[in-house]
């Protein structure tokens, strides 16, 4: 390593030209080798296999793709961080993965990062040999990226692929947004290298956080720098720790450094750095110094500019040094992507649990409706009261006429019209008023849900059934009154024993059978004593007990599907609300967890 301009020697002895530049190793593995390549201006391709080279970019297109696709609707617990991991792997497979692998011997990008008046700004104006980057003590400085390089390299990095979502400017201006970047062409700057003056990772504008990790992501090199006052505040090992869960090829600046105490600063840093893991990394030292025009001293960044200088001339170890850190990169997806998978199965896991609520809820409804109108309770007040006129008057019995006696006169056609609209509204109020309970009991449910639920329970309308569906269900039980007046007439064949006797009259029989069907005789409801279970006396008398079974059964079922229907219909309002919070399907799990591994193989 170097400090202070100085070679430290290697544990055998020797002065370690590794360490000094920087101690390129590959240790990303993966199908990225390292080729050499003339940098005089041009950009130039890398020709991989053409097998290599299709199952790379079929999977990273896949990879994209899947990613893409993600929503995260629901404002659970890790929601947020999701939604950024999201946004972060996309950004880097736009700016940097995708762009590096087609052009791996592209100029390479050392991004300059750091916390506030850490004098990024002013050590990229110095190597620059020019102020291309705004410096000051008002903070934050540096609000746009600033790109310093040869001016043979312009082309590429304004041309390129690579931060391809970037708007590219010749120098800043007012009011330009977190979009664009500043592309500086410069001299004093060696061929194959660029420099990349980022905001600051500690800056009080929420903006430049953000900025400054995207221009981290798409960095072939990072140089962190900090200060002698700031190196152990918590920003800078957060950055530090994030370079070495990357593998990122890393550079450590230490500066404004005072003369008197550079000892022992230096020691402390050290020995930081050795705890943390970092001991290897190459680091340098730059003096406390008088800062003119926005730029230090020359002699202060000497052995900077001679490692940028090796940096540019070797091209076996840039190129490894590029090729680490993009192995760094595509080694995170293999927790980052499948990190997104687990959110999104948290997702998809509470919508199962939301559907769910909405089933359980309205198949309570239809079991409630199942056992009322089977139990009785619904032959009450007005249907019971039109039900006894009608059977206590003689009507009933009028419905039955002896072949061989004289026409009855009148047979009360008012109260069968009554009798009829009473069960129609009996039991038009019972399946609305279990829908009324459905609805409640979903909203209910989904607010003991706290957040992603509460949200969704707050949708208009979801507490009460819909308009159109109290419309329907007036018709679905007019509908199902005449199928049961049509199964009487199709099926309710008189038995031979009294078919020469007795006819009688089909609307009025389907209304006797309905009330029966409601259970009628199985509640202490009556006419009058001995009479509960007439209609069941008088159908099985009639049509046999068979026949009635077989009616019966067709047209409860039928009943239940109609209601089943009306339902679904009502359901796919709370499915609807959970389709507009944008959750996938169970499967784009699976295909990220399959885009993550064939993103491996082709590697």
């Amino acid at each position: 390593m170097i400090i202070q301009g100085h070679l430290v020697a290697s544990s055998d002895g020797s002065a370690d030209k590794e360490a000094a530049g920087g101690g390129w190793r590959n240790e990303g593995g993966g199908a990225f080798g390292a080729t050499s390549g003339t940098f005089a201006g041009a950009v130039q391709e890398e020709k991989l296999p053409e097998a290599v080279s299709a199952a790379l970019t079929g999977a990273l297109a896949q990879l994209r793709e899947a990613v893409t696709g993600l929503h995260f609707g629901l404002d659970v617990p890790g929601a947020d961080e999701a939604r950024k991991a999201q946004a972060a792997v996309l950004t880097q497979l736009d700016d940097y993965v995708i762009p590096r692998v087609h052009m791996s011997t592209a100029p390479a990008l050392v991004v300059v990062a750091g916390s506030t008046g850490a004098g990024k700004s002013t050590l990229v104006n110095t190597l620059s040999a020019q102020q291309v980057s705004a410096t000051g003590v008002r903070r934050p400085t540096t609000g746009t990226p600033v790109l310093a390089c040869h001016p043979d390299d312009r082309d590429w990095f304004v041309k390129g692929d690579l931060l391809s979502g970037l708007t590219r400017l010749d120098k800043p201006g007012v009011g330009v947004g977190a979009d664009s970047i500043v592309i500086a062409p410069t001299e004093r700057l060696p061929q194959g290298v660029a420099l990349l003056d980022t905001p600051d990772i500690d800056s009080v504008v929420e903006e430049h956080h953000q900025i400054a990790h995207r221009m981290l992501d798409a960095a072939d090199l990072w140089v962190f720098v900090t200060t002698a006052a700031r190196y152990a505040d918590a920003p800078s090992w957060g950055l530090l720790r994030l370079a070495k869960e990357r593998n990122a090829r890393l550079v450590i600046i230490l500066s404004r450094v005072p003369e008197k105490s550079r000892d022992v600063i230096v020691k402390h840093f050290v020995r930081m750095l050795d705890e943390y893991g970092l001991g290897e990394v190459e680091r340098f030292i730059v003096n406390e110094s008088a800062v003119t025009n926005g730029r230090l001293p020359d002699d202060q960044v000497t052995e900077l500019r001679m490692w940028l200088a090796e940096l540019s001339v070797d091209d076996q170890r840039r190129t490894t040094a590029v090729q680490t850190t993009l192995n760094g990169v595509l080694n995170s997806f293999r927790n980052r992507v499948p990190a997104l998978a687990r959110h999104l199965e948290t997702q998809v896991a509470l919508r199962a649990d939301l559907r769910s609520d909405v089933d359980s809820a309205y198949m309570s409804a239809l079991a409630e409706i199942d056992e009322a109108t089977r139990n009785g309770s619904l032959l009450r007040g007005e249907v019971l009261a039109r039900w006894q006129d009608f059977a206590g008057s003689g009507d009933l019995m009028r419905t039955l006429q002896l072949r061989r006696a004289a026409k009855s006169g009148q047979q009360g056609p008012e109260r069968l019209r009554a009798l009829k609209g009473a069960l129609h509204t009996g039991l038009e109020s019972v399946i609305t008023s279990a829908a009324q309970r459905a609805a409640e009991e979903v909203v209910t449910r989904w607010r003991q849900r706290a957040g992603a639920g509460d949200k969704l329970a707050a949708t208009p309308g979801l507490g009460r059934p819909s308009e159109e569906s109290v419309r329907r269900t007036a018709r679905m039980v007019t509908s199902w009154q005449d199928h049961v007046t049509e199964l009487i007439r199709t099926e309710g064949v008189t038995k031979r024993s009294v078919a020469k006797l007795v006819s009688f009259d089909v609307q009025s029989l389907a209304l006797i059978f309905t009330v029966g069907l409601l259970g009628y005789g199985t509640t202490d409801v009556s006419v009058g004593s001995g009479n509960s279970a007439l209609p069941q006396r008088l159908l099985r008398g009639l049509l046999g007990a068979e026949s009635l079974r077989s009616i019966s059964a067709k047209a409860r079922s039928d009943l239940r599907a109609r209601i089943g229907l009306l339902f679904d219909d009502e359901t796919l309002r709370y499915v609807d609300a959970l389709d507009s919070a944008g959750i996938p399907d169970e499967a784009a799990a699976t295909r990220l967890y399959q885009a993550t591994y064939n993103l491996e193989v082709a590697r």
